[in-house]
């Protein structure tokens, strides 16, 4: 059995290391977005449902020789696209949505030795099988998704804070080798070793739900439970890179949880209670409702634990049911092949269905509606009473976790004890009709009346798992509506999603539009003049940019360069003679910014638009020997909350400095409520022997209409901080954390975490 395990574990632990490596690899060149690793994960799982289906075919068709000759000349294949490192070629050259091209990419790069790798937990574990057939195979799943755990794990903690992204593809191709070694000696053994007879089940408990195990409505299972555990996985991921930042550790995270509900309910049936997680999701569900309604007015521990917690719960739910449907070892291949399809599906559904026809990110409501659904539909199908009991208590738990969310927003300023009753006064006043009929409907359905739980199997216990999907899909249809009460227009894609909210409706002079990526607000602009002129948010008269622009001076009209596009509101600052140039990959940003607000039509500046990554674009001007000879170049390139690493490296301030006139300034927005960028940006000015200066503007409250921003200004000089302006607000940090220089290379978000 050894050779079996190791080969197994070293094919799994190199199959997930080599995911948050090639997207970590790749993400610069895609414009750093969120829907970089959703379109990579959608590669792996199809992948992994193409190497599945090669075990499939191949150990249903082929004579056991003939396996180990087409397997071994695969593994030697795999060798011949080593290194893994892909070519700078492939990068985005414009803008628009670079999925299909992403897709293409990783098939050139990695496609032979991912497909090779996938194969290998249902393949070998069939030789085994067959060689072995008085052993379970099912604990050797159990050791490849540990595996595929500890090379996650240790991605983002070890590998990827300790090696260079060239090291770590070196390192990873020496591994590839090993395994390939290996496993041709498994394939040997298995090709040379007279086969036993075909094995029978292998199973160790009683399966008391599945009479039929190779039913269509089980296979419909096998497929159904895997592509829910996909769709929450990829929804979950969305969102926390989306408002924190596209790192591998905010990848792995989630994808970890994912493999470690698959170890669990594959290694014992001990570790999945129906009673306990059905509670559990419902409180989950209860959860999720309450953070999505507040946004990112929670604090980021709870949002990632809230978020973390409930796909670990929905996961354990999908691969425990997922595991009492398990056939004989003698179909050992189809369920494997039928739960790789699953996640494929869900994975196909989220990345490239969803930003088609969904204009904001409900893929992780819809996910939990079905979920809870199924449950339903199990507790039906299975008469079980614990899913049942396990619905109710959980409908009644859920009521305090929501209550402890929603009053976590302003138990900062008022405490615990008086945000807890406010928040309790403010749910019975606005849900409590609703909520308490809920609970209500389901004790009422579960226990038909009567005080005391049916120790036998009752009809009616049904009801409250099946009565439950009703009531989640009111609620989660009550907040989308809510949501987008004030909307205006809403567009998503590739890049995340934007909408456009009309507020103020009734102030008259003090009407506004606002446009929102995510739950961030990206600027907005009066609707009626002369107000429309007047730059707001972060980009006031007395922000760091605003004080950039306004003080410096060119013959001939200042030269402003701006990543991040927004609404345009630093167009504002243009004045007759002035070039300002927007750089912004996202082409429905360009869209809103010209159709829904008039910063960039009214702006007396000659405004341009570069539609692409800014980095790209500007290096592709400078090999045309376009130097653009900036007075201000200005870093806002924000996704939600989440910013694009790659563009705060030493190469990209090298890159910036060839496009900036000899006296010009730098202005990196640095507002984040969950990192502290300002050592970063100042290690980078340091690595190249600049000066910086930060500048944090508070403006009044009854400037409502500006926000809190902080900027670092970048020079070669002191002589731009000398102005009056900015010498007067401009600081220099007391105390910083010591981070290391983000390059290319290099980049870890964990040490200027808040």
């Amino acid at each position: 059995m050894l050779p079996y395990a190791i080969s197994i574990f070293t094919g799994a632990f190199l199959l997930f290391q080599v995911q948050p490596l090639i997207g970590k690899y790749i993400l610069p060149w895609f414009g750093g977005s969120p829907g970089v690793w959703t379109t990579c994960l959608l590669f792996f799982q199809t992948l992994l449902l193409g190497g599945y289906a090669y075990a499939h075919v191949s150990s249903t068709r082929l004579k056991p020789r003939t396996q180990m000759i087409v397997h071994v000349a695969l593994l030697a294949l795999s060798l011949v696209f080593l290194p893994i490192t892909p070519s700078e070629s492939w990068k985005l050259q414009e803008g628009g949505n670079p999925a299909w091209r992403i897709l293409l990419l990783l098939s050139a790069t990695v496609g032979v030795p991912y497909l090779v790798l996938s194969a290998t937990g249902p393949l070998l574990q069939h030789w085994f099988s067959r060689t072995h057939p008085d052993r379970s195979p099912y604990r050797l799943y159990a050791l490849s998704n540990f595996g595929s755990l500890l090379a996650l794990l240790s991605y983002p903690f070890f590998f990827e804070p300790r090696l260079t992204r060239h090291d770590q593809v070196l390192l990873w191709s020496a591994g590839l080798v090993v395994f390939s070694a290996v496993c041709a000696y498994c394939a040997i053994l298995a090709g040379r070793r007279p086969l036993s007879a075909p094995p029978v089940s292998v199973e160790t408990e009683p399966v008391p739900d599945r009479a039929d195990a190779t039913g269509w409505k089980e296979k419909a299972l096998w497929v159904t439970f895997p592509a829910v555990a996909s769709v929450l996985l990829l929804a979950v991921t969305n969102k926390l890179s989306q408002d924190v930042a596209v790192i591998p550790f905010l990848w792995v995270l989630p994808l970890s949880l994912y493999l470690l509900s698959f170890i669990l309910c594959f290694d014992h049936p001990r570790w999945y209670s129906r009673g306990a997680y059905a509670a559990a999701l419902v409180v989950a569900v209860g959860g999720i409702g309450s953070l999505l309604a507040e946004g990112n007015s929670v604090r980021l521990w709870i949002q990632v634990a809230g978020y973390s917690a409930a796909l670990f719960v929905a996961c354990m739910i999908c691969h425990g049911e997922l595991y009492r449907l398990r056939p004989s070892s003698a179909r050992l291949t189809q369920y494997y092949l039928a739960i790789s399809a699953g996640g494929a599906l869900g994975g196909f559904l989220v990345a490239i269905v969803a930003p088609l026809v969904l204009n904001q990110l409900l893929e992780l409501q819809f996910g939990l509606w079905v979920l809870v659904y199924l449950v339903g539909l199990v507790c039906l199908r299975a008469k079980s009473r614990a899913l049942a009991l396990g619905t109710v208590l959980g409908t009644l738990l859920a009521v305090p976790v929501m209550l402890a969310i929603s009053a976590s927003t302003t138990a900062r300023t008022v405490g615990w004890s008086v945000a807890l009753r406010s928040e309790t006064r403010e749910m019975i006043a606005q849900h409590g009709v609703f909520g308490f009929g809920v609970i209500t409907a389901v004790l009422l359905f579960a226990f038909g009346g009567k005080p005391s739980w049916p120790r036998e199997w009752r009809m009616r216990q049904a009801g409250a798992p099946l009565f439950l999907p009703m009531a989640v899909a009111v609620a989660f249809l009550i907040q989308a509506r809510g949501d987008s009460a004030a909307l205006v227009e809403a567009v998503r894609n590739f890049y995340g999603t934007l909408s456009v909210a009309e507020r103020n409706t009734d102030s008259g002079d003090l009407r506004y539009y606002a446009l929102t990526h995510g739950t961030i607000t990206h600027g907005i602009q009066f609707a009626e003049s002369p107000q429309t002129k007047l730059p707001t948010t972060y980009y006031g008269l007395h922000s760091g940019v605003g004080l950039a622009v306004l003080n410096s001076l060119s013959l001939g009209g200042r030269r402003v360069g701006i990543v991040g596009l927004g609404t345009g509101t630093i167009a504002a600052y243009g004045a007759a003679g002035d070039k300002f140039r927007f750089y912004d990959i996202n082409p429905a940003v360009e869209h809103l910014a010209r159709t829904r607000f008039k910063y960039l039509e009214e702006s007396a500046a000659e405004v341009t638009v570069v539609l692409g990554d800014a980095r790209i674009s500007m290096e592709k001007e400078l090999s045309e020997g376009e130097l653009q000879q900036f007075d201000v170049l200005a870093l806002d390139a924000f996704s939600s909350d989440a910013i694009p690493v790659h563009l705060l490296t030493r190469e990209a301030f090298e890159l910036y400095l060839k496009h900036l006139a000899w006296s010009g300034v730098i202005a990196v927005h640095i507002s984040n409520r969950y990192l502290d960028l300002e050592p970063v940006v100042y290690k980078a000015a340091r690595s190249l022997g600049l000066q910086a200066v930060t500048i944090s503007d508070n403006p009044p409250k009854e400037d409502w209409w500006l926000y809190r921003s902080t900027w670092v200004l970048v020079s070669r000089t002191t002589e731009p901080f000398s102005q009056t302006d900015i010498a007067k607000v401009a600081e220099l940090p007391l105390k910083q954390k010591d981070v290391r220089l983000w390059t290319d290379d290099y980049a870890s978000l964990l040490p200027v975490l808040r």
